[in-house]
């Protein structure tokens, strides 16, 4: 029984029905020793306790996204075949335009928010560069099909989740899709292909996105054998055009890294409460040494790169979630790297799926303009382009609008 699924859901709903009405029905009931009568009612009690202590467990876990498996929960599974040691690039000197093209079979993806605004589909990628083998999720835009657009293409993002957490909790949790879908038809955001790759590849630590001979080659993963896989059996946009990654927390340290490291593959990079150095995450393996901390670090890498990189960030976060790490990556960057910060308040929540989950459309908007992207009308053409959206005055604004990102630093320290 899948860990996220209904079944198990109303399986523990109904077991903790039983486990309070029993007690209720037998306290006064049971016969025998006292001994015997006393352990009975200790059982009913640990078993209502344990119920309710699983039901809501299993409700927070959907609620965030955080385990998707049970080999997650219990660490008990690896998605890694082999890591060989791959070199700076992270190839291993493979040529990958020699690589053959590989047809996916994709079936409909299960789980909250996975049928909805078109569904989403799923697959099982043997990464040939990373060695890793592991589940991604595939959402095509409403254009895709469309007789008009068969001979589009289309841009990427990829969408990374934070430690612990699940590839699905950006449909399922952020809505991703849901949210976009209706502004992609209006033609006020551009006609994106989401591919969320599994990030959890290894039992009980944090891959940090990295590359690690003889433990895993995450990068790899994430910038190869993933994007390989999208351009092999979807009209996606070459890389980096019409590439870009998004993540938060943990993801967005990921998002950040992966474009800093890799502007021939991605053109721009969206990290919601993110953060450059690897430590900051204990159970992270790119923090394990001060050499791959130092490789890992967007901060350091944008310090030390000798041409600045083509590529484009947007970072959000709060007072000592995000937006320290945020301005000293701006104030490193030099062109043509691009720093968008976005300053969100305190008292719009804390490090949730709640603060980033309005986040999700001004981010959409702002990687419209950076990938150079036409929004499409609903005539089928294409809108002008816009200039990157200035973030307005929060003054009176409510909650999500300050969760969004649409909130100045000095607007929101004048609000009550």
């Amino acid at each position: 029984m899948s860990l996220t699924g209904t079944p198990f859901l109303y399986t523990l709903i109904a077991l903790s029905v039983v486990a309070v009405a029993l007690p209720l029905v037998m306290w006064s009931r049971l016969r025998g020793p006292r001994v015997l009568r006393a352990a009975a009612r200790m059982v009913m009690l640990l078993f209502a306790q344990g119920t309710a202590v699983a039901l809501v467990f299993v409700l927070v876990n959907n609620a965030n996204g955080l385990y998707d498996t049970w080999d997650d929960l219990l660490g008990t599974g690896t998605h890694v075949q082999q890591a060989a040691d791959l070199g700076p690039d992270g190839t291993g000197g493979i040529a990958l335009d020699r690589l053959p093209r590989v047809r996916q079979t994709f079936t409909q993806a299960e789980g909250p928010g996975m049928h909805a605004a078109g569904g989403v589909r799923v697959t099982q990628v043997e990464g040939r560069v990373s060695g890793v083998n592991a589940e991604v999720y595939v959402w095509l835009p409403p254009q895709y099909d469309e007789p008009a657009y068969a001979h589009r293409s289309f841009p990427v993002v990829e969408l990374l989740p934070g430690y612990p957490g699940s590839a699905k909790s950006w449909y399922g949790t952020l809505h991703v899709h849901e949210q976009l879908a209706p502004l992609m038809r209006a033609g006020k955001v551009a006609p994106f292909i989401l591919v969320a790759p599994r990030t959890t590849l290894l039992p009980g630590v944090d891959t940090g996105c990295a590359n690690v001979a003889g433990t895993v080659n995450a990068d790899s993963w994430l910038s190869i054998d993933v994007p390989k896989m999208v351009r092999d059996n979807f009209r996606a946009q070459p890389a980096p055009k019409g590439w870009a990654v998004a993540g938060y927390s943990a993801g967005g340290h990921c998002a950040a890294k992966l474009a800093v490291a890799h502007p021939d593959r991605y053109r721009a990079a969206v990290s919601l409460s993110g953060y450059s150095d690897p430590i900051v995450e204990p159970h992270s393996l790119a923090a394990q040494s001060p050499t791959l901390r130092r490789a890992n670090n967007p901060y350091l890498l944008l310090r030390r790169a000798t041409v600045p990189p083509p590529v484009a960030l947007y970072l959000s976060g709060q007072p000592k979630d995000g937006y320290e790490a945020a301005l000293a990556l701006r104030q490193e960057a030099k062109a043509p790297t691009a720093v968008h910060v976005v300053y969100i308040p305190s008292d719009a929540g804390g490090h949730t799926m709640a603060l980033w989950r309005p986040q999700v459309v001004p981010a959409f908007r702002w990687l419209t303009t950076q990938l150079d992207q036409r929004p499409v009308t609903p005539d089928g053409k294409g809108k002008a382009k816009a200039t990157t959206p200035r973030a307005p005055s929060s003054a009176d604004s409510k909650h999500a609008a300050l969760a969004s990102g649409t909130a100045s630093r000095a607007a929101a320290a004048r609000r009550p």
